[in-house]
């Protein structure tokens, strides 16, 4: 069977390769055959003893025809298959033809391609020698590719950068290269291809030219470093700057209280405490634009401790009372009680925004009043702080504009009220740094209302506490007799309490009500005049058992009617309101009890003390040496470091330590810093104990504080020296002294 094969193989390759001469040894065969075959019947049938038969014949004549008809019918057959698959062959050799094209153009686009674009391509073999480079190589390279093609070219590398390596194996690079045009920055991409299977992998580079990109990349790097830069100089110019504007005003303000401690006359009592509200509004201002400067910087720090909630705002509402009375105007506060008693966050950051916001409602209010209202926020552990007044108003198109720097609503309020325009601008950068917003809603002629939302979490520590146990007023008719911001506020926390309340802004109305019906208590305002108030109070005897009058600060000390059984100052402590509506009833006494709040610590008045002073400024050296005095205490002024640290060695050789050390931190010869670790290194090696130091500063930076917690300082004071905060200072540690002994 192979053998066969084989010779049909070698027939049709031999009819392959010789088509002419199979073609004449084919046509001689049927010759010969057809020729040999006629010429044998025509003989045989003309032979004498052939025995020719004209049936026989023809029945011989008709099968041979019928064989020669099927095998011609065979033979169409056979051609007609083999048109039809010559046909199919043509077809698919045609398509082979056009697929052929398609991928000499593809290929001829690929490498067209491959040769012009921008990038840099290259191949080399595992030798290192060039198998392929396109024009952008052969460009940068300043030869042609033939002359590229075969060798180990490769460029000078002037400056290689980091280099890394994909997952795939490609390694990414910056290098930069020394080209005819000069030098350039590329980024490499090189991996190893495969072009034809059986040979060995090539390496390809792929080079893209980053000059610009990487040139820009060192601009805004030394761009960036020399913003650092600047905002270094700015911190050392806020240092600076502080330092130098506050230690005058310490002198200023200082003096000023010492002059007004004095006896003078009318006159001299008036330009005295002109001289210190001047200075007090200049620290303000100058604190309004070192807190700017801050922002600017990056140099807002937050600092993240648990507080009390209702203090803080009690407080604030407390220290602008003097300033809303003085204008004839109502402050008050509504701490919502579903608030937690501690939250975490900046209380003094919060304190700066509060006190902007309602400093401003009384600024630029004529009358009525000003309220601040806690309540939870509308997201978990949101707070939001309300800042209400009655007061101008802000036009709609000057809202947006007032939290920009250095802008007001019109030049007609600044020209009125005056002001930088800081303070907003500051508060909004704070509230946004603390995570929150703040939003305004205002109507020109009606008031303004400033929302701060803030997130602040509730202290580990507080969860399930209350400042203060709730009075159960359930069911029990409270008469209050009052007009304004306060009043309201006031029945919404009784209504909070549970009692029936009812808010009177008549005298008249009031007077009528009181027969009607037995009140547990009678609240009334003292703001409607000493007669009226008197009088109401008399009447209330009959009808209530509680019956309390609201006083201002200014009114406290007046002579009261004994109708009433306490009284209560505004603006009013919710404590206080508590505990007096839970009070028995008092036998009425023209000697009114006090409001019966939480007892605080008696302070522990300091005196006696040696206490060190190093000062290089004679002004506040001479404010610090009388403050001092005063308050009873033994005082040595130093005017630099040197002289501290002999003065504090020679005491300690002594056996006479001094008591306390007020370190300045910018002198001549030797700082405060430099001072305070020298002591501390002397108290190590030779065992004695710690000498309380505080610094005497006026750089308000954090690094400035950390600074002087590191040198071993104990504590700090910022220049213009709070008098109060000196005196705290110096009972603490007397009461510590006291304890020690």
């Amino acid at each position: 069977m192979g053998r066969t094969f084989r010779i049909k193989v070698r027939m049709r390759r031999f009819r392959r390769l010789h088509p002419r001469i199979a073609f004449a040894i084919r046509s001689f065969m049927i010759f010969s055959a057809t020729f040999g075959g006629a010429y044998g019947f025509v003989t045989g049938s003309r032979s004498e003893n052939s025995g020719y038969d004209p049936n026989t014949f023809a029945i011989g004549a008709s099968f041979l025809f019928a064989l020669a008809c099927l095998g011609l019918a065979t033979l169409s057959m056979r051609l007609r298959f083999v048109n039809k698959r010559m046909r199919k062959l043509a077809a698919h050799n045609e398509a082979l033809i056009d697929r052929n094209w398609e991928l000499k153009e593809a290929e001829e686009r690929a490498r067209s391609l491959f040769e012009q674009q921008g990038d840099l391509i290259v191949l080399r073999d595992h030798q290192g020698r060039i198998t392929f480079a396109n024009d952008a190589y052969c460009g940068l390279a300043g030869q042609t590719r033939g002359a590229l093609i075969g060798t180990r070219f490769d460029f000078d590398v002037l400056e290689q950068g980091d280099s890394a390596r994909e997952s795939n194996g490609t390694r990414i690079h910056d290098q930069r290269i020394s080209t005819p045009s000069g030098p350039r920055w590329i980024a490499w991409r090189e991996g190893l291809v495969r072009l034809d299977a059986g040979q060995p992998a090539e390496l390809q580079s792929v080079g893209r030219d980053v000059t610009d990109r990487t040139e820009t990349e060192r601009a805004l790097s030394d761009a960036r470093d020399q913003a650092d830069a600047a905002n270094r100089a700015k911190s050392r110019f806020l240092a600076m700057a502080s330092h130098e504007i506050r230690t005058p005003l310490n002198g200023i303000i200082g003096m000023g209280g010492l002059l007004l401690d004095t006896n003078l006359t009318p006159e001299q009592t008036t330009y005295a405490r002109a001289v210190k509200t001047s200075g007090e509004a200049l620290m303000a201002l100058i604190e309004e634009l070192l807190d700017y400067s801050k922002i600017e910087a990056g140099k807002l720090d937050l600092d993240q401790r648990p507080f009390a909630l209702s203090t803080l705002i009690e407080e604030v509402t407390e220290l602008l009372a003097p300033r809303a009375q003085a204008k004839k105007l109502e402050i008050a506060a509504y701490v919502d009680e579903r608030l937690p008693l501690e939250v975490t966050g900046d209380a003094a950051r919060l304190r700066q925004v509060l006190l902007n916001l309602a400093g401003n409602a009384i600024k630029f209010t004529a009358s009525g009043g000003v309220a601040l209202i806690v309540e939870p926020g509308i997201w978990p552990n949101e707070i939001s702080f309300l800042v209400r007044d009655t007061g101008i108003g802000i036009a709609p198109e000057a809202q947006s504009r007032i939290f920009r720097e250095f802008e007001q609503a019109d030049d007609r309020v600044a020209r009125t009220y005056g002001g930088t325009g800081l303070g907003l601008a500051i508060s909004e950068r704070i509230v946004k740094r603390m995570g929150g917003r703040i939003t305004l809603e205002s109507e020109p002629g009606k008031g303004s209302t400033f929302e701060v939302a803030i997130p602040l979490a509730a202290s580990q520590g507080s969860a399930g506490q209350t400042t203060f146990p709730s009075p159960d007023l359930t069911g029990k008719p409270i008469l209050l007799v009052a007009d304004g911001i306060e009043a309201s506020l006031i029945a919404r926390r009784l209504e909070r309490w549970g009692g029936q309340t009812c808010l009177v802004a008549d005298a008249t109305v009031a007077e009528a009500l009181l027969p009607e019906r037995a009140w547990h208590a009678v609240l009334l305002d003292r703001a409607f005049g000493p007669d009226i108030s008197d009088r109401l109070g008399e009447v209330a005897r009959a009808h209530a058992t509680q019956r309390l009058v609201l006083l201002t600060p200014s009114s406290r000390h007046e002579k009261l009617s004994t109708a009433f059984t306490g009284f209560l100052v505004k603006p009013l402590r919710a404590a206080s309101l508590a505990a007096r509506l839970t009070l028995a009833p008092e036998v009425p006494s023209p000697d009114l009890a006090p409001d019966p709040v939480e007892p605080t610590p008696v302070r522990t008045r300091a005196s006696g003390l040696s206490i060190l002073v190093a000062e290089d400024n004679e002004i506040n050296a001479l404010l610090m040496r009388s403050l001092l005095t005063k308050l009873g205490h033994r005082v040595v002024i130093t005017v630099h470091g040197e002289a501290a640290l002999e003065s504090w060695l020679a005491a300690a050789s002594a056996g006479t330590p001094y008591d306390l050390v007020l370190m300045d931190i910018q002198m001549p010869q030797l700082d405060g810093i430099e001072a305070t670790k020298r002591i501390r290194a002397h108290e190590a090696a030779s065992g004695l104990p710690g000498t309380p130091i505080l610094a005497l500063t006026a750089n308000t930076l954090v690094e400035d504080r950390y600074a002087c917690f590191e040198a071993g300082m104990n504590g700090f004071l910022i220049k213009p020296l709070d008098r109060e905060k000196l005196e705290e200072a110096l009972a603490g540690l007397a009461a510590s002294r006291q304890h020690a002994v």
